[in-house]
């Protein structure tokens, strides 16, 4: 991952990250992975695909029967190992906040992707939504698109207003971005933002399937929301925004790293040490 990510990153970044020497990577370079390393490299995709599936409430217990019936038998060890290394942990039951307005007269679309969180290949399927941040200022509207295969937030806008053009902001950014071919499912819930004419538009003009989670079911778009969810446990809630620009550039640079981040965990299937901290990560980070 580390030779994957060296076209973007600097070396003595990542190792920082990482927490280990060059020396110590170019070492790595040279050791044949192992079969227990390819064994967990397969077992550790499977546990996040059954931890998406499951809605992110399974522990280690059920957990290892879902993947049993999948066809990857585990010691409870095991898997309680590699979850803890890939960060999984059950979502906590919270009441949901609703962002978007669904009492409207424009038309919805289907739910195409009922609930198949997990993806085949790139710009294949991304969900979207909207959260707010309070500020000293008044709330900061957050729009964000999340790739389901990659995890990577491709696109994001933030304003004032939680508004069609905020969404559209952010769709185009994704669009410039990742030049996603014809066919990929888009998935919201039934705000009217979503809704909006000239948001459908513009998903035609790009070819994009529309795809809206029924109404007042916020776990027909879990990806999301557990994003959202992660955002404000590792950043918001620890922070007093004084203005919405300041919001703005730290939320920024948290999405920026979450990304960074959790290819660097989730694809720890190289063996290397990983750190799944933001705050380290951030602090390595701005070191430079």
């Amino acid at each position: 991952m580390i030779r994957t990510l060296r076209a973007h990153y600097p070396l003595s970044l990542l190792c920082r990250v990482l927490e280990v020497s060059r020396s110590g990577y170019y070492a790595w370079q040279h050791r044949r992975p192992s079969n227990r390393d390819r064994e967990n490299a397969r077992l550790e995709v499977a546990i996040q695909a059954a931890h998406v599936r499951t809605r992110q409430t399974y522990g280690p217990e059920r957990l290892q029967a879902e993947l049993h019936a999948d066809g990857f038998p585990a010691g409870i060890g095991r898997i309680k190992r590699l979850r803890k290394k890939l960060g999984l942990r059950c979502t906590q039951v919270r009441r949901f906040t609703t962002t978007t307005a669904s009492n409207h007269a424009l038309p919805v679309a289907e739910n195409v992707l009922a609930q198949t969180f997990v993806a085949t290949r790139p710009n294949a399927t991304w969900v979207t939504d909207i959260t707010y941040v309070p500020t000293a200022e008044g709330w900061l509207y957050l729009a964000g698109i999340k790739d389901l295969f990659t995890c990577e937030v491709v696109g994001h806008a933030m304003g004032a207003r939680m508004t069609t053009d905020l969404v559209s902001d952010a769709l185009r950014k994704a669009v410039g971005a990742k030049r996603p071919r014809p066919g990929l499912i888009h998935h919201s819930d039934r705000g009217s933002q979503y809704c909006a004419q000239d948001y459908q538009a513009q998903l035609r003009q790009f070819g994009m399937t529309a795809s809206m989670s029924r109404k007042g079911n916020c776990y027909d778009n879990a990806p999301m929301e557990s994003f959202w969810g992660t955002l404000k446990n590792e950043l918001v809630h620890h922070r007093r925004y004084e203005t919405r620009a300041q919001a703005h550039r730290e939320i920024s640079e948290y999405i920026e790293l979450f990304y960074l981040g959790s290819l660097l965990n989730t694809h720890g299937l190289d063996g290397m040490p990983t750190t799944s901290s933001y705050s380290t990560t951030r602090r390595f980070v701005t070191q430079d």
